[in-house]
């Protein structure tokens, strides 16, 4: 008997690894005992928002509001939300979910564009890289911060002869006596310039001249590794705990900035210049203003760098994406136009103690981040405090997008070799962030700014309009917008046809037209990247577009891979290639039905092998 009950547990064993190797980041109550699943939806939700809403929502958006007309620019702003970024988000997050797999097995629906998963990859370990040292620059200038008086707040010992309080100095001409005639208007440095430039980066004067590592970056670079390898340790299990503060604290902090910053003298021509009675409806009569605002709409979501499909791979099979997508595409769109608020309140603030136009104070990018809006707060009452929240809410934004940018990385190595990995997913994070760190280190030498922005312009731009757009074109055409429509629909229920003809018009001919558009005036419109007035060398604009070729060669690469694996004449390998793959289905057989049944994916083999033999007959009588 007892030899009987042995044989029998051995048996189940053998049958049932999971049981032996039980993933300790998985639950018991996961619907995936293998992969595991989000905690609850709030986690799933709130790590979507952390990831969709990241820096550029808070240091672009109000920027490109300005320029292009404030408050008519929302205009365009929300007709691409609705054209493309609405639907793509759908798409992309729907795929991960019906197959709990990340941006590479996702793309066993296409094998012949599976390549577009593997550079989806490649995007986001560049993008990580460099957003992993943006993250160290918050740190700095988070514990600069906790000093009085702000350490930018005026020249102090480290600037130069050109640093000044005030953006313009009054120069007397060689020795003549100082009048309304020989005086000249000379621009200078503000202490904020200065300090990003001289002590923050101590930038170099061009990406030949890298100069030695800048020690105090290195150390908070190590420290953004480290807070990003601990949050992560148990995968989602762990960083779904984490969110409920990183993404939802920016939002305080934005408040609190709002509340202070409309209070302030100055105030209201700030938010007049940002959206309000300057605004310009005949801005919407310029093709620049409509593409400005499909751009922004689309990487602000994050499409086409497969964090999507990862973070929606984790939820049950029959979570309702569907609601999931607006509530998380509407959330990154409101937070844009809220953030927009709490900046231009207070730069129009300094405009107004400046006694200069608010557009002569209004940056974008890391000139808003670290140069304008630092010397606007040290121009406020405790200083120091707003600055600490300032900063601290550019980590918190920037964490979030890194959590998923590193859980990407993890999930597709697991996805591919989950007998490698599946017990050991806490050593392959820190791992993985230990090349990152190791990668990020040229980023923190005196050249390393230069870095920063030639992998953003080249990497984080037009190649993820690419990627999108194989990626819309790949599902609408090859695999079929009404069988992934059918795919949906075994998650959400059936819907009337006249509830997805929205979605068809978006999917077939809405997104890929402007995707297609914006890509094409991007590259004809393209001009080598600057930072600021310093030109990068030919062999950096080289180097650029290696990393563009190294992203997309992928592409044919894994296409040409899959041709040669695949058997058969020419013509049967592409058409199998253009064919879901065998491994193409709801990752538990419970959710598969009959469409993906066992006997039904024997049927379609049947019938895939006769059409293979007829097409032989074909292939030979024609050649």
């Amino acid at each position: 008997m007892r030899k009987y009950v042995w044989d029998r547990f051995r048996d189940i064993i053998s049958r049932n690894p999971s049981v032996v190797k039980q993933d300790p980041h998985v639950d018991n109550g996961d619907e995936n005992p293998e992969r595991g699943n989000w905690a609850s939806k709030r986690e799933y939700i709130l790590s979507m928002v952390g990831y969709a809403v990241g820096l550029g929502n808070i240091w672009r958006f109000p920027y490109l509001a300005y320029k292009n007309g404030g408050g008519a620019f929302l205009i365009p702003y929300f007709t691409m939300l609705v054209l493309a970024g609405i639907p793509l988000f759908f798409m992309e997050s729907a795929l991960g979910q019906f197959c709990s797999q990340g941006p590479v097995n996702a793309w066993r629906a296409v094998p012949l564009l599976q390549g577009v998963g593997v550079a989806m990859v490649m995007v986001t370990l560049i993008v990580s890289i460099y957003y992993n040292v943006i993250i160290a620059y918050s740190l700095y200038y988070m514990f600069a911060s906790m000093q009085s008086p702000l350490p930018w707040s005026s020249c102090f010992s480290w600037a130069d002869t050109n640093c000044s309080s005030m953006p313009i100095a009054n120069w007397t001409q060689g020795n003549n006596t100082c009048s309304s005639n020989n005086t000249i208007k000379v621009a200078v440095q503000s202490p904020s310039e200065q300090y990003w430039d001289r002590v923050a980066l101590q930038r170099s004067g061009g990406l030949d001249e890298a100069g030695p590592v800048v020690w105090h970056l290195a150390l908070c670079l190590l420290l953004s590794s480290t807070i990003v390898a601990a949050a992560l340790l148990r995968g989602i299990k762990s960083s779904g705990k984490v969110v409920y503060f990183t993404a939802t604290f920016p939002y305080v902090v934005i408040l609190i900035l709002l509340i202070r910053g409309v209070t302030l003298e100055g105030a209201k021509d700030g938010i007049e210049f940002y959206i309000g009675s300057q605004s310009n409806l005949t801005k919407l009569t310029e093709a620049q203003v409509w593409k400005d605002a499909a751009t922004q709409t689309f990487y602000s979501l994050s499409i086409g760098w497969g964090g999507l499909m990862t973070l929606a791979s984790y939820n049950n099979f029959n979570n309702n994406v569907f609601k999931d997508s607006f509530v998380v595409t509407l959330t990154n769109a409101g937070t844009s136009v809220f953030a927009g608020f709490a900046i231009f309140s207070i730069l129009g603030h300094m405009a107004h103690v400046y006694k200069i136009p608010v557009e002569e104070v209004v940056k974008e990018g890391f000139g808003l981040a670290f140069i304008a809006y630092p010397d606007a707060l040290s121009k406020l009452p405790i200083s120091p405090l707003w600055s600490i929240l300032f900063f601290f809410m550019l980590l918190m934004v920037g964490l979030d997008s890194q959590f998923a940018g590193i859980e990407v990385l993890t999930t597709c190595l697991l996805d591919a070799f989950p007998k490698i990995f599946k017990s050991k997913r806490a050593l392959l994070t820190i791992a993985i962030s230990c090349i990152l760190y190791l990668l990020g280190l040229p980023c923190v030498t005196r050249a390393g700014i230069y870095w920063v922005t030639l992998m953003d312009q080249f990497v984080a731009s037009w190649v993820l309009l690419v990627l999108a757009l194989l990626e819309v074109a790949a599902v609408a055409y090859i695999y079929g917008g009404n069988r992934f429509i059918k795919d949906i629909e075994m998650m959400l229920g059936n819907k009337s046809s006249a509830f997805w003809l929205w979605w068809r018009a978006c999917w077939f001919f809405f997104s890929p037209c402007i995707i297609a558009l914006i890509l094409g005036w991007s590259l004809v419109t393209f001009v080598p990247p600057t930072y600021g007035k310093v030109p990068y060398p030919d062999w950096g604009i080289a180097l650029g577009w290696c990393m563009v070729a190294f992203i997309l060669i992928w592409i044919p690469v894994v296409a040409v891979f899959n041709m040669i694996k695949a058997k058969g004449n020419p013509w049967k390998r592409l058409k199998s290639l253009c064919s879901p793959a065998e491994e193409w289905h709801p990752y538990l057989d419970v959710h598969r039905g009959e469409r993906y049944s066992e006997e039904c994916c024997h049927r379609r083999k049947s019938h895939k092998k006769k059409t293979e033999v007829d097409m032989d007959v074909i292939w030979s009588t024609s050649f």
